[in-house]
């Protein structure tokens, strides 16, 4: 029996694949748990439509993700930190404190899709990157400076 699958199921297959299965297997297993439906004409015309929908939106996602990633990637951020002696940082960076500082200059990012793999604990100009879509990753240039450099350079 012809069959396509409702969800991707480990050993058997992915969602949307048409596969040919024992008819004991679809009767019993596969179409009362809604885990698959018959192939019939009208369901893989259906199935066959939704798919080019899905494909065509997902590309207009991508599309649109990727300008907004040109404009995360102009837009440079500057961390204002506390320091100690020998420019030794208090506490450190994270991806909050990164999150917060880019929703200050108008752009919202999650701190999950920031990929900070450690916080930052220097001073410095470091590149993040931002998982914004499955293909798509912006780097995000982040200068980490002194408070009292900072404050300086708001009064020139």
């Amino acid at each position: 029996m012809k069959v396509i699958l409702q969800q991707t199921m480990d050993g058997v297959g992915h969602l949307g694949d048409i596969l040919d299965v024992s008819d004991g297997y679809a009767r019993n297993f596969l179409l009362p748990r809604g885990k698959a439906m018959v192939a019939s004409d009208k369901n893989v015309k259906s199935l066959e439509h939704l798919k080019r929908v899905t494909a065509e939106k997902a590309k207009k996602e991508k599309l649109e993700v990727e300008s907004y990633a040109k404009t995360l990637t102009t837009a440079p951020v500057t961390i204002a930190v506390q320091v100690g002696k020998e420019n030794k940082l208090f506490g450190s960076v994270t991806g909050k404190d990164i999150e917060d500082a880019l929703a200050a200059q108008g752009h919202t990012v999650d701190r999950r899709k920031i990929q900070l793999g450690q916080p930052i604990k220097e001073l410095g100009t470091f590149t993040v990157p931002v998982k914004l879509h499955r293909d798509v990753t912006a780097t995000v240039s982040v200068h980490v400076v002194a408070k009292q450099e900072a404050a300086a350079e708001a009064k020139a």
